[in-house]
């Protein structure tokens, strides 16, 4: 008993110092000048030093590995640029979530307008403008069911001709000046709000914005390529935001390749650096691993979003320049086309698509929507994919997994060749099929959520669990990859949208 007590006590003594030491030697690291967050300071090194992993040497802020989620290689990358002759550009009232079907038009048929022109406003929200992406005459006002206004398209001029506003100098104004500005020049529309994804209120101020500034998607566009000589409108568009918040503007970096200079010397907001696989690179998951979403409402907006609000407060005008991916195995020379919002996809493809039987989407693989060569790019949409469509049965295809395919499953012997990039089409390999729990959805969503549990609270309308097994912290785009991997064949986004356009009711 003696040996023991001194044992202890010679144990105790020993930890005592030893903590002591190795709290001072932080306080001196710190007196230094060295990142005790992201450095192992210390007499032992940490058990989360040794496991964790490390961060790549580019990485000056937070760094987050997930270790979940699946790659999807496909064949079409965008790699070079294409200059095709774009004449039509459409906004589209339907891409903004809780709007009216049928909005107050501000223009009609023949009318020639500016970039920046106000083209309509939602009756619930007068205040809040919707401008023209280029400048030309209204061509068109299409409709469709029950006269809900689908695209209003303008034919654009040769050289767009911007309509010049007054900004306040962010330096001195409030944020009510800046509010007033951007509802009046339709920047506001940029910004989005979690949960439910749609346009912020005009008196919200949201308790934090988030931005992502890296794709993961398949065939996503390289995000470092639209801040190439625009850091000036991206660091002005940060300061504007950092206007609009109670909280923090957060930057989400690649934590996979090196960044743009513009993201990594980006000041006024706080850098985290996500490594792996898709979708780390969506900003809902970004969010999950800074600060998740309880009953607050958030703000995201893209790097281009960015650079517009940028660009307005710099020179005055509303400038919708996008740098768009077509991409896919069926388009010809994928490649990268600096146009406008609502660009036409058929002039976007002209002559560049092989093939007939297609698959046109706006946006990704995973969360983008079906489009044609009539129809115009989303508000949002920074990619065009083009892919063979899969309306074909396969006899035996679980039994006999003879063609390559990307698959989350160790039946296919594609899990062997990481880096092999597939044709893909539309096929889901099966029928829809009983809702069972089969773990795959955790394997792919690096979040603590439970994506089955709260997929049959939706449909069973359970708004308490919805809401307590995360709700407000997904979007169509972060469940995606989810419903990929589905053996039940569920149509998981859906679903979700059903259930957030439910809550949103409720709120």
């Amino acid at each position: 008993m003696l040996y023991a007590l001194i044992g202890i006590g010679a144990a105790l003594f020993f930890w005592v110092v030893t903590s002591l030491s190795d709290s001072l030697l932080k306080i001196e690291a710190e007196k230094a000048g060295i990142d005790t967050e992201k450095k192992d300071i210390g007499i032992w090194p940490s058990l989360t030093g040794m496991f964790s992993p490390k961060a790549p040497e580019f990485a000056e802020g937070k760094f987050f590995k997930s270790s979940k989620g699946f790659d999807i290689k496909l064949k079409g990358k965008a790699e070079n640029f294409s200059s095709p002759s774009i004449t039509r550009y459409a906004i589209k009232p339907g891409n903004f979530r809780g709007n009216s079907p049928i909005p107050k038009m501000l223009v009609a048929v023949g009318d020639e307008v500016q970039a920046g022109d106000a083209i309509y406003f939602d009756k619930k929200r007068p205040d809040v403008k919707y401008t023209s992406p280029v400048s030309g005459e209204v061509v068109e006002i299409k409709r469709g069911a029950k006269r809900a206004i689908t695209d209003i398209i303008i034919l654009a001029d040769k050289e767009v001709r911007f309509k010049k506003y007054s900004v306040p100098n962010i330096e001195e104004c409030n944020r009510q000046d800046i509010v007033d500005a951007m509802i009046g020049s339709g920047t506001w529309v940029m910004l989005n709000q979690r949960p439910f994804d749609i346009v912020p209120e005009i008196s919200d101020v949201p308790a934090n914005i988030f931005i992502s500034t890296f794709d993961t998607a398949p065939l996503a566009p390289d995000q470092n390529l639209f801040v190439e000589g625009r850091g000036d409108d991206f660091q002005k568009g940060l300061d504007v935001l950092n206007k609009l918040t109670a909280g923090k503007v957060f930057l989400g970096l690649s934590g996979n390749a090196q960044p743009s200079a513009v993201f990594t010397g980006a000041k006024g907001v706080e850098k985290n650096y996500f490594g792996g696989k898709h979708p780390i690179g969506n900003v809902g998951v970004q969010i999950h691993h800074t600060a998740p979403i309880r009953k607050e409402k958030v703000w995201t907006v893209g790097v281009q979003e960015v650079l517009t609000i940028g660009r307005f407060f710099n020179e005055g005008v509303v400038d919708m320049s996008r740098m768009v991916a077509v991409a896919g195995s069926r388009v010809a020379t994928p490649s990268y086309v600096k146009t406008y919002v609502g660009a036409s996809i058929g002039d976007l493809l002209k002559e560049n698509v092989s093939g007939d039987n297609n698959r046109i989407i706006s946006g990704d693989v995973l969360s983008g929507s079906t489009s044609d060569h009539d129809q115009f790019l989303n508000f949002r949409d920074d990619q065009i994919t083009v892919i063979e469509e899969g309306n074909y049965n396969e006899l035996f295809g679980w039994l006999l997994p003879l063609k390559p395919r990307p698959s989350l499953s160790k039946t296919f012997p594609s899990f062997l060749m990481p880096e092999f990039e597939f044709e893909g089409d539309t096929n889901t390999h099966g029928e829809k099929r009983a809702f069972v729990v089969s773990g795959q959805y955790e394997a792919v969503l690096p979040m603590d959520i439970y994506p089955q549990h709260l997929m049959k609270a939706i449909l069973s309308n359970d708004f308490e669990r919805m809401e307590g097994l995360g709700i407000n912290e997904l979007s169509e785009e972060d469940i995606a990859i989810c419903e990929f991997v589905c053996t039940s064949k569920q149509p998981l986004q859906s679903i979700l949208r059903k259930g957030l356009d439910t809550m949103r009711e409720q709120s």
